[in-house]
């Protein structure tokens, strides 16, 4: 649900990134914090409440980041990809490269992210003892470790996608042994709760009640995107279902479109635009040497294509990502997703058998849930 953004470094291996939105909510949260800071010590000066309301939102998107990187740090720990954490308008998203295998690896991811949230709440409410009363430092951490133990307590809630419906998951998981009913419960929970803040949001923002005004606002939204989050994880379950039992070999095309190394970029595009295919294997002679595709002759300088080779800007054999006919798609799925590969040859021993891409997996995956309703019906 949430694009990458910019990228800003490398946490542990794993790229961080600043969701558009996120500049605006750091905006919003710097003046509040400066507001705060100004009517509950007014004997700062100016600069000390800008310095606080700053160094307080740098620290709140630091604890999201630690949130974030507890779920990671467990992930990597069952040997689960990160692909990246993504900070944006409601906090953190870590996109992890798939679902974990067994009911005890979900929730110990789970649980890692409050579990760090509040670690960071009790290291703030130390530091807010120990420093100065009155104080800078003790004002910032005071605020900081009350919104660490607000942040775990709130994601306990038990519905998806907070990480109270994960740990909800992973516990009717263990105990039914059935993933998909477990996924339906927690995204069922999600959806109530999400459905409860909207309904509590608009009310506030009506009547200037509950809430007032601007948090109402603030809750309806939250609401809205955990009620599309808690939707999208119940159409996940629907997909894993609809896949259920399909190979790679069932839906690959046997079709292999094939260039020869020797043409130039310039005649691969106009081949792509004669036949719409977008991606090629490349022989030279008569061998599998690499493949090209619509993205790799791109990074081509345009000037250069009619004197740079297709065998200059494929992808070499031995770097290719291929599948076999026996792979389950649902993993092959989860594959192309991670490694952002949209076409993959099919290879059986050590002949290419087919292609598959993942716009064949998606129309699959839309005729037969097309065909469940019709059979439903």
């Amino acid at each position: 649900m949430v694009g990458t953004g910019f990228r800003i470094g490398r946490v542990l291996g794993i790229p961080i990134h600043l969701h558009a939105s996120w500049f605006l909510l750091f905006a919003l949260i710097t003046f509040s914090w400066v507001s705060y800071f100004t009517s509950e010590h007014p004997q700062w000066a100016v600069g000390q409440h800008w310095a606080a309301g700053i160094l307080s939102s740098l620290l709140f998107f630091g604890s999201v980041l630690f949130h974030e990187l507890g779920h990671s740090v467990v992930a990597l720990r069952y040997k689960i990809p990160v692909v990246s954490i993504t900070l944006f308008v409601f906090g953190g998203l870590a996109r992890i490269g798939r679902e974990a295998r067994t009911a005890k690896q979900e929730f110990n991811i789970a649980v890692a992210g409050p579990l760090a949230s509040y670690v960071l709440a009790g290291a703030f409410y130390l530091v807010a003892r120990a420093a100065p009363d009155g104080g800078m430092v003790e004002a910032v951490a005071a605020w900081l470790a009350l919104i660490n133990f607000a942040l775990a307590t709130f994601n306990l809630v038990p519905g998806f996608p907070l990480d109270g419906g994960r740990i909800l998951r992973a516990i009717v998981w263990q105990v039914t042994g059935d993933y998909t009913r477990a996924t339906k419960t927690a995204s069922v929970g999600g959806q109530l709760i999400a459905y409860l803040m909207i309904v509590v949001g608009i009310y506030s923002a009506l009547t200037d009640e509950l809430l007032g005004r601007f948090d109402g606002i603030w809750w309806a939204f939250i609401g809205w995107f955990l009620l599309s989050a808690a939707q999208e994880t119940f159409a996940q379950v629907a997909i894993r279902n609809t896949l259920a039992g399909v190979r790679a070999g069932d839906i690959m095309s046997p079709e292999l479109p094939t260039v020869p190394r020797s043409i130039s970029v310039m005649d691969y595009v106009d081949e792509i635009v004669r036949t719409g295919r977008r991606c090629h294997l490349v022989q030279g002679a008569g061998q599998l040497v690499g493949l090209i595709s619509v993205h790799a002759a791109s990074k081509i300088p345009r000037e250069e294509w009619t004197t740079t080779s297709v065998q200059a800007a494929m992808i070499p054999r031995e770097q290719v990502h291929v599948t076999s006919p026996d792979e389950p798609v649902l993993n092959l799925l989860e594959r192309m997703q991670t490694e952002d590969i949209n076409q993959m040859p099919v290879v059986a021993g050590d002949r290419v058998v087919g292609m598959i891409s993942r716009d064949t997996i998606l129309r699959v995956i839309q005729t037969r849930m097309e065909m469940g309703k019709v059979e439903g019906s």
